[in-house]
């Protein structure tokens, strides 16, 4: 992308999260009243992501786990059958609804809509033992989204995490306008 594609591509981050914010609202509502009921603890999570520049930042998600999932520290990826997810939140999880609160992440300037998904250093460490390139992400902004996302599905192993790497080179490489709109969609129906 030049430029212009960069910039008009930042604004319609902009005007998009805006609006879905607003519009998903009562959702957001809906969900926080649902997790205070069925859930102990807070709606909201966040987790420190690695972005753009390689500079870390918070990604927000609707909480899915209970609380202290991770408690001794060590990051883990999500099993099947996975005992710290609560019932809600693999509801949440199947229908990805957990990643509405990235619309902030978007405002704010950390995502975009379409981009490489954003990992923990911890993962990223073990990645790029395997591949380095993944550096070679930090010079766009993470999303919300990616072609990756949705024909990898959640990386729950080193060869997901892999396989995800060369999707996101390879939109990286060529990634257009009309590719992000292309993926919006498919997102979209893929809900």
């Amino acid at each position: 992308m030049n430029y212009g594609e960069r910039l008009l591509k930042r604004l319609c981050d902009l005007l998009g999260a805006m609006v879905l914010i607003i519009i998903l609202s009562p959702v957001f509502l809906i969900i926080v009243v649902l997790q205070k009921i069925l859930n102990p603890g807070p709606a909201l999570y966040s987790q420190e992501r690695i972005g753009r520049g390689g500079k870390p930042f918070k990604i927000y998600k609707f909480r899915t786990m209970v609380v202290d999932a991770e408690k001794d520290g060590i990051p883990q990826l999500e099993a099947d059958n996975d005992t710290r997810l609560t019932d809600f939140g693999r509801m949440l999880r199947r229908h990805h609804v957990d990643e509405l609160p990235q619309l902030w992440n978007v405002l704010k300037g950390d995502m975009s809509f379409v981009g490489y998904r954003p990992e923990r250093q911890y993962f990223i460490n073990q990645i790029m033992e395997h591949n380095p390139n993944y550096g070679l992400l930090f010079c766009s902004r993470p999303g919300v989204t990616s072609l990756a996302t949705i024909e990898n599905g959640y990386t729950d192993t080193m060869e997901k995490m892999l396989r995800r790497l060369d999707m996101d080179l390879e939109y990286f490489q060529t990634r257009t306008l009309w590719m992000d709109l292309k993926i919006i969609l498919r997102t979209v129906f893929s809900l």
